[in-house]
């Protein structure tokens, strides 16, 4: 092209830049808005510039993930200070949130008409896992006694299940109700230390040796309880009968530790988190069969560690991720277990519920954190 012709095409003032930078100078000069993994990272303190949407710690793998999401939301951290945040659950009725802070031994309440944060419950006995059935009822599960509870409308406590066929529980981690009045709860051997509950007593390999003395700092708390218990049992998935009859829904399988636990949303499946991934079965009245891998929960080769899970109307399963900064927050796996999105945070994540009025806010509980994003869908489970 000639050097006349080259002039004209550019025009104007134009024509006398060389054509580089011209196009230098006509590039938009766009930002980069900060996420968990930018460098400085983003600022989740009180007075910290405004995130910018759509999140970029909201990441859409599969196109189906964009319409469960409302692209003006962002994530919003809402509390922090916390040892180890547990087992989030919205109560319809009171229109609050609660979740454990189970180190800390206590049971915290996020009021939704005033964003407060307040205790509910302390001591909590290291409550780790909650619910709420479908009477509105709490459920608990307690490391410090081992043991399911439920508080009833009067503000009595019922015990659940606490043995079984006379054997002390393990530590009953997770929980879910099922529509037919049942709970049902996972029951490893993770809240067998001082910070969760208390050690075992005597020389097993869960107190050191005998090393820790679980009636120490106990004192007047069921020191009776306290003592005289031994993490003995395989680590099964439980079932408890409106009777109270509790039996073995999903024994143990060598390697495979079962953690969270929820119901698909027409109660024909069961997800329980176990061995690092997420397993499926049918239940076929109150048996569970043809139990079998939904996902290994590894993303991009990385582990996204599992922890406890909730489903969406639509049978999406999303679940707590307790991976490294950049895969730690939440995943989501559609009916199929194919992954559709993520969540990331700057914490791992531990839990999470779908919280709100509508049930449409999801609600997690990370390391030392309570986070909450806005989505275009609703929670299945009613806690």
């Amino acid at each position: 092209m000639s050097h006349l012709n080259r002039r004209l095409m550019l025009g104007g003032a134009a024509a006398s830049l060389p054509v580089s930078a011209h196009a230098q100078a006509s590039k938009p000069l766009l930002g980069t808005p900060r996420s968990v993994i930018t460098d400085p990272p983003r600022d989740y303190s009180l007075g910290a510039a405004p995130a910018f949407s759509p999140d970029p710690d909201v990441l859409r793998v599969a196109a189906e993930f964009g319409g469960l999401l409302i692209g003006q939301e962002v994530i919003r951290r809402l509390h922090t200070g916390l040892h180890l945040a547990e087992g989030p659950a919205w109560s319809s009725l009171g229109q609050y949130a609660i979740f454990s802070d189970v180190k800390n031994d206590t049971l915290y309440r996020y009021i939704w008409e005033t964003g407060e944060v307040t205790v509910f419950r302390r001591p909590s006995y290291s409550t780790n896992g909650n619910s709420f059935d479908f009477q509105g009822r709490q459920l608990s599960t307690q490391d410090f006694f081992r043991r399911v509870v439920r508080w009833e409308a009067d503000g009595s406590m019922t015990i659940i299940a606490d043995n079984y066929n006379g054997t002390t529980l393990n530590s009953p981690n997770d929980l879910a109700p099922h529509k037919d009045g049942s709970v049902w709860f996972t029951d490893p051997q993770f809240g067998g230390n001082l910070a969760e509950g208390h050690p075992d007593d005597g020389d097993g390999p869960m107190n050191g040796g005998g090393m820790r003395d679980p009636r120490i700092g106990n004192s007047g708390v069921g020191i009776g309880k306290a003592g005289g218990m031994h993490q003995t049992l395989a680590m099964n998935v439980y079932r408890v009968d409106p009777s109270g009859r509790i039996e073995i829904a999903v024994p143990f399988e060598q390697g495979k530790a079962p953690n969270g636990i929820c119901f698909s949303p027409d109660y024909t499946k069961v997800y329980v988190i176990r061995g690092g991934g997420i397993s499926v079965g049918d239940l076929s009245g109150t048996k569970v069969t043809n139990l079998r891998d939904f996902t290994d929960c590894m993303v991009d080769g990385v582990h996204c560690s599992p922890d406890g899970m909730r489903p969406d109307r639509a049978g999406n399963i999303w679940c707590s991720s307790a991976a490294p900064l950049g895969y730690a927050g939440v995943t989501v796996w559609n009916p199929g277990g194919r992954l559709i999105g993520r969540v990331r945070l700057p914490e791992g994540c531990a839990n999470l519920c779908f919280a709100g009025p509508k049930r449409d806010h999801l609600f997690m509980a990370a390391t030392q954190s309570i986070y909450m994003l806005r989505v275009n869908i609703q929670g299945a489970s009613p806690g």
